[in-house]
């Protein structure tokens, strides 16, 4: 967690930020307001909830029925996968939950979290943002809105048989020819979703296997390199020593 709070504004204003490492989760307690994120506008009034990604411009101010407001400032390396998986199911920058009142609790939790001298709280600081985001998560599913998820769909199952076959000889064109998709807007979907390319994918799954057959069973480097799909062993060692920083032999005294 980075910041949080509460707001009463006592005069009208706008807050305008960009280039932020942050992701910004507010409740509109009461008045209203508007927000300007990535060019598009929304009223916003007591009950709503936002949440957005603060690397992208964005711009929030009360009306003349002035708010008050509840809010978190937080980041993490795995957020910028959360937010995405949010937008695939169709969570929305602005929603309007069935119930607030859980979402409240939450951030009045943090914000006393915060403000205490309790020798474990970034543990439990920890455990309320989990709950913040299943709760945002909970709220996100929206079929008629989640078109990045139908889009993407193909793209998980391309992921899905990398983890089935990864031992197999597998290529651009034969992941082409068996999804029926242009294999370089493929390479670049993928690349979008999950943040590293099909052949580093690919090659993360291999080594994986390769670093549990060296652990727990008795199996030669060869037979090693075979099983997971690599048939040359000096070219799996090469592979393997750019992965782990160490080769294969030497990963397996070390376990």
């Amino acid at each position: 967690m980075q910041e949080t709070g509460s707001l009463q504004a006592i005069q009208p204003y706008i807050n305008t930020r960009e280039n932020l490492p942050s992701y910004l989760c507010f409740i509109v307690v009461s008045g209203t307001g508007s927000l300007l994120y990535e060019g598009k506008p929304y009223s916003l009034q007591s009950g709503d909830v936002v949440f957005i990604d603060c690397q992208k411009k964005y711009a929030h101010s009360t009306s003349d029925n002035l708010w008050s407001l509840q809010w978190c400032h937080f980041y993490g390396f795995s957020l910028h996968a959360i937010y995405e998986k949010y937008q695939e199911r169709g969570g929305q920058p602005v929603f309007h939950p069935k119930d607030v009142a859980p979402i409240r609790k939450l951030m009045e939790k943090l914000y006393e979290l915060a403000d205490s001298s309790d020798y474990i709280k970034d543990m439990k600081i920890n455990r309320e943002l989990s709950a913040l985001l299943t709760f945002l998560m909970a709220e996100s599913w929206n079929p008629e809105m989640g078109s990045l998820y139908r889009k993407h769909a193909k793209l998980d199952n391309v992921k899905c048989y990398i983890d089935k076959h990864y031992a197999d000889k597998i290529t651009l064109d034969k992941l082409s020819d068996i999804f029926y998709i242009d294999k370089f807007y493929m390479s670049k979907k993928f690349k979008d979703i999950y943040g590293v390319t099909i052949i580093s994918y690919l090659e993360e799954k291999r080594i994986t296997k390769a670093k549990s057959l060296l652990r727990f069973t008795d199996m030669t480097i060869e037979e090693i390199s075979i099983a997971v799909g690599i048939n040359s062993a000096s070219y799996f060692s090469r592979v393997f020593k750019r992965a782990e920083g160490i080769g294969p032999g030497k990963y397996r005294k070390l376990w």
